[in-house]
């Protein structure tokens, strides 16, 4: 080997690539120097940061949720409740008269009362002067009466023709299907006790039956709060009365649409009516009405008899 090319290859640097590939010289890229990345500390600090924030919001969120939780998700995934109190018990009975009192006070009612045409109208008390041995057996006077369920009686606000009414009543946590909603089946009953009472205070003998009750649930009926049914008379003809309603909570929301039709049985003459004027709560008398006499009777013994 000549000293030329002795030189050249002693003065030619040699690495492992040169080694391993030495044809490969020319698809080679030149190579800088090695650099190395170190992240800075503001770049750590932002991402502490907001890993920080991520995780409070996130706390927050299923904090606020769980004390008020959204309407949807309340529906969906309710806490559970108790079930309702010994009605005997002096908690029962001082819930009882607080709902007593919030349920004459409320809004709604307070403004029917003031309102322009308000002696058109008057107010009865259903079940109040029901006597005890039939309560019992009856089921929305009986059965369903008590804290958490139809804690106190309703109010009605009648127009005195009959023709339509205001139907006001507390719905408690123990009358629920699924829990926190109120059962449809007991909305239906409460419609039909209250549209019988429009139709069967129009009909001849003033009893009547259930023919026909159609309903539309427009949104879920929440537990635990007050609620007022509207009804109104349709059509009136022989045995036969129409009535529609609606069930309202008290801010106005519909959440259940009503038609019905009832009917005075041919046997109504045999009913005992007396016992129907008190389950639907009479209107009061009225002290101011004008005293008519049949001719010929005695003036002086009617003074004496007041």
């Amino acid at each position: 080997m000549s000293s030329a090319l002795i030189r050249r290859l002693v003065s030619r640097p040699l690495n492992s690539r040169t080694l391993l590939y030495p044809n490969r010289n020319n698809y080679s890229t030149p190579s800088g120097p090695a650099t190395t990345t170190f992240k800075s500390p503001s770049h750590s600090r932002r991402r502490l940061l907001t890993l920080t924030l991520t995780t409070f919001a996130s706390l927050t969120a299923y904090t606020v949720g769980s004390v008020y939780p959204p309407p949807p998700l309340s529906l969906l995934f309710p806490s559970p409740s108790p079930a309702p109190p010994d009605p005997t018990s002096p908690e029962s009975l001082e819930y009882t008269v607080s709902l007593e009192k919030q349920l004459l006070s409320l809004p709604l009612l307070q403004s029917l009362r003031a309102a322009p045409d308000a002696k058109e109208w008057y107010e009865a008390r259903p079940y109040k002067n029901f006597p005890e041995e039939r309560r019992v057996n009856n089921l929305t006077a009986g059965a369903l009466r008590g804290p958490g369920k139809l804690a106190v009686p309703p109010v009605v606000w009648v127009r005195r023709d009959e023709s339509e009414s205001f139907v006001f009543i507390h719905v408690g946590r123990g009358l629920c299907g699924h829990d926190g909603i109120v059962h449809g089946g007991l909305l239906a009953t409460l419609l039909d006790e209250t549209m019988a009472r429009t139709a069967i205070n129009n009909l001849p003998e003033r009893i009547g039956v259930t023919a026909t009750l159609n309903l539309n649930y427009r949104a879920p009926t929440k537990a635990d709060q007050f609620i007022v049914i509207k009804t109104k008379l349709g059509e009136v003809k022989g045995r036969k009365a129409n009535v529609a309603a609606r069930v309202e909570d008290m801010k106005g929301t519909l959440l259940v649409e009503a038609e019905a039709m009832f009917v005075q049985p041919k046997y109504a003459k045999l009913l005992n009516t007396a016992v129907m004027r008190q389950v639907m709560g009479e209107p009061p008398k009225d002290d101011h009405e004008p005293v008519l006499l049949a001719d010929g009777q005695d003036m002086k013994a009617l003074r004496r008899e007041k």
